[in-house]
């Protein structure tokens, strides 16, 4: 498939800057596959389409506050500065992008607080806007990684046109995130409360949990108009190894998995072998997923509706179906 084939016009206007009041106060379409019918629904109605025994895989990754601010030596100019990650713990060499790019050279130093208890040199420059940074300071290994963390700020995406606000900290997770290591949020899975895991548990409904940092990949432009020659950005991921016995099992008893989010749906499939079972697995992951695809793992998806021509929305749509999506 083409790029072309994914446009969309998404109105601004529709594109919510604050989150619901409640977690579970989402409204959600319903596609059923087979028929081809629409339902519109809440969330709160997602228990009426699950029985006991069927399971729910959430990924349980951690959002850091990995926006910075800082200022460039002698000029004092602004630069924002947003942490992909950590490459030397010792060392403390990051990965970041930088705005704005073009005044940001290597040897050259940011200053992050009035008391310049943090200071970082770009030792080298990866993409146009990519660095790599040495952050310098006194601080002990856990008290540097606590101040950084301090003075960074809730990575809200782009299409949010609005500051971080302190609130912000907390609506940007997941009540079941753990595992700190993402720059967004697995979004699909905001919109469980423990209200409306509760109830999934009363029908009989089981979870588990995988990881995947997610990466700025993800919302990176496709700049080519072939699909197969697009290459995605590596994530971390975990499998445990219980899941893949479980998945197994599951598929035998004939129950309904649903993957929350593109995150978990990806992840998944990532592991499959080549005997069609999952495996445990704990590594990275660049596969991309678009139409035509046979998915292996989950029969039911829980994903947030997607921007033009991006990656998400081509995964919706090798699962749903291009003219359904569409």
């Amino acid at each position: 498939m083409k790029l072309s084939q994914f446009k969309l016009k998404v109105p601004d206007e529709l594109v919510a800057q604050y989150p619901a009041t409640y977690r579970d106060d989402s409204r959600m379409l319903v596609l059923h596959r087979k028929t081809g019918e629409i339902e519109h629904k809440m969330i709160t109605d997602i228990t009426k389409y699950f029985n006991d025994g069927d399971e729910f895989i959430f990924n349980d990754t951690k959002v850091f506050p990995a926006r910075l601010y800082g200022n460039k030596e002698r000029t004092g100019a602004r630069i924002e500065v947003f942490l992909l990650r950590e490459l030397n713990s010792k060392m403390r060499y990051w990965d970041v992008l930088v705005d704005p790019a073009r005044k940001i050279r290597i040897g050259n130093k940011l200053f992050f607080d009035d008391t310049n208890t943090i200071v970082a040199e770009v030792i080298d420059n990866t993409t146009s806007r990519g660095r790599t940074l040495r952050f310098l300071s006194d601080y002990t290994g856990d008290e540097f990684r606590e101040k950084l963390y301090q003075l960074g700020h809730t990575p809200l995406p782009k299409y949010i046109n609005r500051p971080a606000e302190p609130e912000d900290a907390e609506r940007y997770q997941t009540i079941f995130a753990s595992k700190e290591g993402a720059v967004a949020a697995p979004a699909s899975g905001l919109h469980f409360s423990k209200t409306l895991l509760k109830r999934l548990e009363i029908v009989g409904v089981d979870f588990d949990f995988i990881t995947s940092h997610i990466s700025l990949g993800i919302f990176r432009d496709i700049e080519v108009e072939d699909l197969t020659k697009h290459k995605m950005d590596s994530e971390q991921i975990e499998i445990p190894e219980a899941l893949t016995y479980k998945v197994e099992k599951l598929h035998e008893e004939g129950k309904n998995i649903c993957a929350v989010g593109t995150d978990v749906m990806r992840a998944l499939e990532a592991v499959v072998g080549t005997n069609g079972r999952i495996k445990a697995y704990k590594g990275w992951t660049n596969k991309f997923i678009f139409p035509p695809y046979d998915f292996t793992v989950a029969n039911s998806f829980l994903c947030n509706f997607y921007f033009s021509q991006s990656t998400q929305l081509m995964m919706v749509a090798a699962f749903a179906g291009y003219e359904a999506t569409m």
